[in-house]
C-alpha cells in the first residue's frame, strides 16, 4: 500500500469520530473567495477532495480584508477610494465594496492536551471573553484535542451550550492540532452563513496529528475559511521540538487564510486578544473587481494596500494572498 493511500484511510479513520459526518459536493457559485457549499451524506474520500476549488459563474472576485490598528482594535469608516488592489502586482479597478458586519459561522478549537495543564484557567477564561463580545445570530462548533480532535458542539447558535462544554473539559495527552484544523474545515463546509472561520487556542505544538503541516497549509490555502489563532508563548524557553515550532506553524497556517495569529508572552493577555479576535472577524470590509484573464490552475497573488492618506498611523492589513484561477473568463 503508498504512502498516500496510508494517509488517506488514517483521514477516514479520523472524520469517524464524528457521530455522523457529512461531506461536500461540487456545486456553482456566483463569487469566488466565498464558495457556498452544499452537503450530502457521506464521508469524503480524501483531503485533495474536502480541498477541491468550486467552479464559478461570474468573473467577480470577491477579497474580505481585515484592517487593524498598532493595538489590533478594528479600524472602520474606510472607503473604496482608501485601498489598492493588486492581481500579479497589477492594479485592479474595484467594483464591489462593502463594509460588513454580518454573522459568521465559527469553529472554536481549543487546545486541551497535557502541555495546556498550566494554562487552563486563562484558556477558559479566554473562552468567555470570546463569547461575550460574540454576536448572538453567529453559528458555532466547538473542537477540543489532545490525542485527537473532538468535535463538542455544532451547528448551533447557544452560546452557554459552547461555553460551557469547552470549559468544561480538563487537560491531558498528547497534541493533534492538525487533525483538528482538518475536522473544523470538514464540519464548516455544512455551516448555514457564507462567511466562516476558525479560531484556534493553543501553544501551536503538535506530535500526535496524521496529516502533516504541508497538507494543512495546502488544505486551508484553497478553502473559503479564515483561521485566527491566539498563541500561548510566555517563557523564551521551550522543552520540545514542537514548542519551538508552534508559533512558526500558527503563523504559516493563519496567514494563508487572510486571518492571522496573535502571539501572546504574557498569559494575563489572553482573554483580552480573545476579546478582540471576536470583534475583529465580525468587522471586515469586502473589495471586489473583475480579472480580465487567467489561466486554468494557476494561483492568481493578491495584494490589498490601505492608502496612507486615509490613516493616521500604520496599520495591519489581513486578507487571503490569492486564489486558484479556474479558467479564462468570456
Amino acid at each position: 500500500m503508498c504512502a498516500r493511500s496510508v494517509l488517506l484511510c488514517a483521514g477516514v479513520l479520523l472524520l469517524n469520530w464524528v457521530a455522523r459526518a457529512q461531506s461536500a459536493e461540487e456545486v456553482h457559485v456566483s463569487v469566488r473567495s466565498t464558495p457556498t457549499t452544499h452537503t450530502t451524506g457521506e464521508t469524503p474520500a480524501s483531503l485533495d477532495a474536502l480541498a477541491r476549488p468550486l467552479r464559478v459563474d461570474v468573473n467577480l472576485v470577491l477579497v474580505p480584508v481585515t484592517v487593524t490598528d498598532p493595538f489590533g482594535r478594528p479600524v472602520i469608516a474606510l472607503a473604496k477610494q482608501d485601498f489598492t488592489v493588486y492581481e500579479e502586482d497589477k492594479p485592479q479597478e474595484i467594483r464591489y465594496f462593502m463594509e460588513e458586519e454580518a454573522p459568521i459561522s465559527i469553529s472554536v478549537l481549543l487546545d486541551v492536551s497535557k502541555s495546556m495543564s498550566d494554562k487552563i484557567d486563562i484558556e477558559r477564561a479566554a473562552i468567555v471573553e470570546f463569547f461575550r463580545n460574540a454576536n448572538p445570530d453567529d453559528e458555532y462548533f466547538a473542537i477540543t484535542f489532545s490525542d485527537h480532535p473532538r468535535l463538542l458542539a455544532g451547528p448551533t447558535r447557544s452560546i452557554d451550550d459552547v461555553e460551557r462544554r469547552l470549559i468544561a473539559v480538563e487537560p491531558g495527552g498528547p497534541t493533534a492540532l492538525l487533525d483538528a484544523i482538518y475536522l473544523a474545515e470538514f464540519q464548516l463546509r455544512s455551516a448555514h452563513y457564507r462567511r466562516k472561520a476558525i479560531v484556534i487556542i493553543s501553544d501551536g505544538g503538535d506530535n500526535a496529528s496524521r496529516y502533516t503541516l504541508r497538507e494543512i497549509k495546502s488544505l486551508v490555502q484553497e478553502s473559503d475559511v479564515q483561521i485566527y489563532a491566539i498563541g500561548l508563548f510566555d517563557t523564551f524557553f521551550f522543552n520540545t521540538l514542537e514548542e519551538r515550532l508552534g508559533k512558526k506553524w500558527l503563523n504559516e497556517i493563519t496567514d494563508r487564510t487572510g486571518g492571522r495569529t496573535v502571539t501572546v508572552d504574557d498569559r494575563d493577555n489572553i482573554p483580552k486578544a480573545a476579546a478582540a479576535i471576536s470583534r475583529e472577524m465580525r468587522n471586515q470590509y469586502v473589495l471586489g473587481y473583475n480579472p480580465k484573464s487567467e489561466s486554468a490552475g494557476k494561483w492568481r497573488k493578491i495584494k490589498v494596500r490601505v492608502n496612507s492618506s486615509a490613516v493616521k498611523k500604520p496599520v495591519q492589513v489581513s486578507y487571503k494572498r490569492g486564489y486558484a484561477a479556474a479558467g479564462k473568463f468570456h
